[in-house]
C-alpha cells in the first residue's frame, strides 16, 4: 500500500456529502419573503450555503433588518425540517467513506450546519460511526475563519500538511488555505467551480466516482 498523505481528510456536509444544495435554496428564497424582504436570486441564496445560519440568511437578504433576523432563522429552519427527509446523500458517498476508513483515514466533517442540524443527519443508521470528528459553525467559528480545521487538527494532533478539506464551495476552499491545509473541490455543489482557482484546490471532483478515484490514488 502506497502511504497515505493526509491522515485527516476532512468533508463539508450540504452539497458535498449530502445533495441537499437545491432544497435548501429554496428555503432560504421563502425564508426571506416570509419576513417581507426581496426574494433573493437562485445564485444569491446558493452563495451563503456553507456559512453560518444567520450571516448567511443577512448576506442573502440585505433589506431585511436585523430586528427581523430571529423570525428569519425560524422561518428558514421551518421551510427546511418540511424537506428534511427529502435529503439524501449523494449517489457513492457511502462506499468512498468506507474505502477511506479501510485506508485508515481519520473522517470528520467540517460543516456550517448547527450542532443540532448535523446530529440529526449523523443520527441515521448508515452513518453510525462513520466519522471520527465533527465542527459545526454554531460551536466555533463560520467559515471562511480556519478554526473549525484548527480544532480539528488539535484533537487528532495533525499537522495542516497532514490534512484534507474537501468542499464544495469557496468557503470551504478558503477555510482550507486559512489554515494551511490542502483542499480538493467538488463541482457538483452550490458555487461555480470556475471560481474554484484562486483557492489552489489540489483537485476539482466532477461526480462522486472522480472523488472516489483520485482519493484512493492521491490521498
Amino acid at each position: 500500500m502506497r502511504p497515505r498523505q493526509f491522515d485527516l481528510i476532512a468533508f463539508d456536509w450540504d452539497g458535498t456529502l449530502f445533495d441537499s444544495t437545491q432544497i435548501i435554496t429554496h428555503c432560504i428564497q421563502a425564508a426571506v419573503v416570509d419576513v417581507g424582504g426581496a426574494k433573493p436570486t437562485d445564485e444569491a441564496a446558493s452563495y451563503v450555503i456553507g456559512m453560518a445560519l444567520m450571516p448567511s440568511l443577512a448576506h442573502a437578504a440585505p433589506d431585511v433588518p436585523q430586528d427581523k433576523y430571529p423570525l428569519l432563522d425560524e422561518r428558514y429552519r421551518f421551510h427546511y425540517m418540511r424537506h428534511a427527509n427529502d435529503i439524501v446523500l449523494f449517489d457513492g458517498v457511502l462506499s468512498l467513506l468506507a474505502a477511506l476508513r479501510e485506508r485508515h483515514h481519520w473522517l470528520a466533517v467540517a460543516t456550517g450546519k448547527s450542532r443540532r442540524g448535523l446530529d440529526e443527519a449523523l443520527r441515521t443508521a448508515e452513518l453510525q460511526g462513520v466519522f471520527d470528528g465533527s465542527r459545526t459553525a454554531d460551536e466555533t467559528a463560520g467559515k471562511p475563519h480556519p478554526r473549525m480545521l484548527e480544532e480539528l487538527m488539535r484533537e487528532f494532533g495533525v499537522e495542516p500538511e497532514r490534512v484534507l478539506m474537501i468542499g464544495d464551495t469557496t468557503h470551504d476552499l478558503q477555510m482550507a488555505l486559512n489554515a494551511g491545509c490542502a483542499s480538493v473541490g467538488v463541482s457538483y455543489g452550490a458555487h461555480d467551480h470556475s471560481q474554484f482557482e484562486p483557492f489552489k484546490p489540489r483537485f476539482v471532483a466532477h461526480s462522486v466516482k472522480e472523488l472516489h478515484d483520485w482519493l484512493l490514488v492521491h490521498a
